[in-house]
């Protein structure tokens, strides 16, 4: 049987656009995912987010605002139908659902239901008994391994970092790329000064992001800065500098930096 000319335009045709629509497909599943913050400006920043099965590490010191921001991310989570696991060492549950009822962030339907979950780990323990710390370590790998939330958050690892090995820290954290690899997605703040430089280094290679924050004073104010030290698969075309204070009415709230200059 003889196909006329117009039938064999016609089948070629159907052929090409199967071969584009299929290279579509392939493209989108190649296009990252990412866990928004829920904040549009810190996502710009983030071109898109916390990339999804990236280990972040969060550096800074007291009172400069790694555990709002990782609320912030809890939040955004939350609202992206992700399930999140919040491991803490700073607050009680109690503590962390007002402060983010207060910042206008409140999560406690989805503490009720289950879809967040907040573990307390009393950091004046693990002080009083230190030859626990890496049994504990261990412990929370085992939880993260077994729990089936998407985002697990650790706010913060300082009084394990202290009070642990250096070659226990650092398996830890190689065991937590491996948990990553698998679907997960950790985010772990930490105090700069609990590790030697060596070490320090060692993690930020390790991890797939690095966010270090600091207070900075600029004129007659003090602005809490995030800096992006390290962003998987990001092109830096939105800068790396972040500037945001934190108030009660607005939670995170973004300064810009024409007013921080000013």
């Amino acid at each position: 049987m003889e196909i006329s000319k117009g039938e064999g335009a016609l089948c070629e045709n159907e052929s090409f656009y199967e071969e584009v629509f299929s290279d579509l497909k392939e493209e989108e599943k190649a296009l990252p995912e990412f866990i928004s913050s829920g904040n549009l400006e810190i996502d710009r920043k983030l071109e898109g987010g916390v990339p999804t099965g990236s280990l972040c590490l969060l550096e800074g010191g007291n009172d400069s605002g790694k555990s709002i921001f990782l609320q912030q991310m809890m939040w955004g989570a939350l609202n992206q139908d992700k399930r999140v696991l919040a491991l803490t060492t700073e607050k009680t549950s109690k503590e962390l659902l007002n402060q983010m009822e207060s910042l206008k962030h409140g999560i406690s339907d989805y503490f009720i239901i289950g879809r967040a979950k907040i573990f307390e780990i009393n950091a004046g323990y693990i002080e009083e008994k230190t030859q626990l710390s890496e049994s504990l370590l261990q412990v929370m790998l085992e939880c993260i391994k077994r729990c089936e939330e998407e985002l697990i958050i650790i706010d913060s690892l300082t009084i394990f970092a202290v009070n642990s090995s250096e070659n226990a820290v650092l398996n830890f954290f190689t065991e937590c790329v491996k948990l990553c690899d698998n679907g997960k997605t950790i985010l772990i703040s930490v105090h700069g000064y609990a590790f030697p430089k060596a070490v320090l280094y060692r993690l930020r290679s390790v991890c797939s992001t690095c966010l270090e924050l600091r207070i900075e004073q600029v004129g007659d104010q003090w602005i809490k800065t995030m800096e992006i030290q390290k962003l998987r698969g990001a092109r830096k075309t939105s800068g790396n500098l972040l500037s945001f204070d934190v108030n009660s009415e607005f939670g995170l709230k973004i300064v810009p930096v024409s007013k921080v200059k000013a």
